[in-house]
């Protein structure tokens, strides 16, 4: 299936990452780990703007206070846009001093799921963290690169992505929030395309987007491959479902890994992308604080 794909923002971040629809605003915010910046992108208008942070980012979601709860390198922090401060909420992995967080998703129980990764890439010392009453807790453990988690529709299957091992976890989540059985959902074959954030839309079926493998791959909640968007540019690192209807996926990405010939062969590296799908994403959930 073809499908328009457009550059909305080609503002070249090194790494795009963490996209996140506000439906009160009509706007995307997302981040650039590396450069340290937050981005906020107005639908409607195309207006975008940009906010500094102290350390590199991670992601960002709305709380139920009608702030924002943001992942820096050292852990999570409240951001306050109209003052463009942070104040921190908790520290993580302060025993790893080259850990940072990476990706993250809150469900719909108000709970904040991540993850945190060596930012040298080489020691499995990354974790998959729950925060929720005020409370941290190690769920899994033995990542070099987590990407997600993600969440089924109905909320009993768990999916989380080791990003260096080309795997895609499935766990069963019971009512108190733990995570049992874990099992391979996925394994991508292909060499040099590595599974980076995931998201699930209403049917229940998993958007991948993929690192060096130039666009977005749809999985049923079977694993079977569904559809395969093509971007022009090789490292795409996660959806989000956007508009009124949720059906603009808006993609980021990040020339961070080119060559200085292979970013003038890709001259939309690490610019955020829109397309049009058929089937609508799931709405946002707060963190409740």
């Amino acid at each position: 299936m073809s499908r328009q794909i457009e550059c909305v923002w080609p503002l070249a971040a090194q790494l795009g990452e963490g996209p996140m629809w506000s439906a009160d605003e009509q706007a995307l915010w997302f981040v650039d780990i590396q450069n340290k910046r937050i981005h906020h992108f107005h639908e409607p208008t195309g207006e975008h703007k940009s906010w500094n942070t102290p350390e590199l980012a991670a992601f960002i979601f709305p709380t139920s206070d009608g702030k924002f709860i943001c992942g820096l390198k050292s852990g999570l922090y409240e951001f306050d846009p109209a003052t463009s401060s942070f104040t921190l909420r908790v520290r993580v992995d302060g025993e790893f001093k080259h850990n940072r967080l990476n990706d993250g998703y809150v469900d719909t129980k108000g709970r904040l799921w991540f993850g945190t990764m060596d930012n040298n890439q080489t020691k499995a010392v990354g974790s998959l963290y729950c925060f929720s009453d005020h409370q941290i807790k190690r769920c899994d453990m033995d990542y070099v690169i987590t990407n997600g988690p993600a969440m089924c529709p109905a909320g009993l299957t768990m999916y989380h992505v080791d990003t260096l091992k080309q795997l895609v976890y499935a766990f069963d989540l019971d009512a108190r929030g733990m995570l049992n059985n874990r099992r391979v959902f996925l394994r991508i074959e292909e060499a040099g395309c590595y599974p980076d954030g995931p998201v699930v839309d209403s049917a229940g079926n998993i958007w991948i987007a993929m690192f060096g493998g130039w666009g977005v791959h749809c999985y049923s909640p079977q694993g079977k491959l569904l559809e395969v968007i093509k971007l022009p540019v090789a490292n795409c690192t996660k959806v989000a479902f956007g508009a009124e209807d949720l059906r603009n996926m808006y993609i980021t990405s990040a020339w961070i890994g080119l060559t200085d010939e292979q970013r003038k062969e890709q001259p939309l590296a690490g610019g955020l992308f829109r397309v049009r799908v058929d089937t609508p994403g799931l709405p946002q959930n707060k963190f409740v604080v």
